[in-house]
């Protein structure tokens, strides 16, 4: 297998809450404890947000008595209505990926579209169900 192959992985949800509260709730770490990562068995251990524009986080959750974690950096972020949060996350694999949320208004809320380029192809189902369920606890937090 070529290792330099990756795939672009793109989920979309509707949201009804303001584009500000969904973008807000990526970058607060009192929400974000509740979705970001979060798995049904794991327990968050430890949730922090530097939330600028090279700022990092460091999310850690323990599941099954190991504790899992996951760091990234913040490469960009816009505020909403036409919002965008880059998220440069560490190596997976051999691959380092990106990770970009837009936030768009859209009737009475809006829609979210996340993006994240640099998927080892043997990841990206696996990387797409994990972001659907993220979603899924972002709107269950709002």
């Amino acid at each position: 297998m070529n290792t330099t192959e990756t795939a672009t992985l793109q989920v979309t949800r509707n949201f009804d809450a303001s584009p500000e509260r969904v973008f807000d709730a990526w970058l607060n770490p009192d929400v974000a404890r509740h979705f970001l990562f979060a798995t049904p068995t794991g327990q968050m251990v430890r949730v922090d947000i530097d939330a600028r524009v090279g700022g990092k986080f460091v999310i850690v959750r323990r599941t099954d008595g190991d504790d899992v974690e996951d760091v990234g950096a913040y490469l960009a972020i816009e505020r909403p209505p036409a919002s965008r949060l880059h998220i440069q996350r560490p190596k997976v694999l051999a691959q380092v990926t990106q990770v970009t949320i837009d936030v768009v208004p859209h009737g009475q809320g809006c829609v979210l579209t996340l993006t994240q380029e640099g998927v080892p192809p043997e990841w990206a189902e696996r990387t797409q169900e994990g972001w659907w369920q993220i979603l899924i606890g972002l709107d269950r937090s709002l």
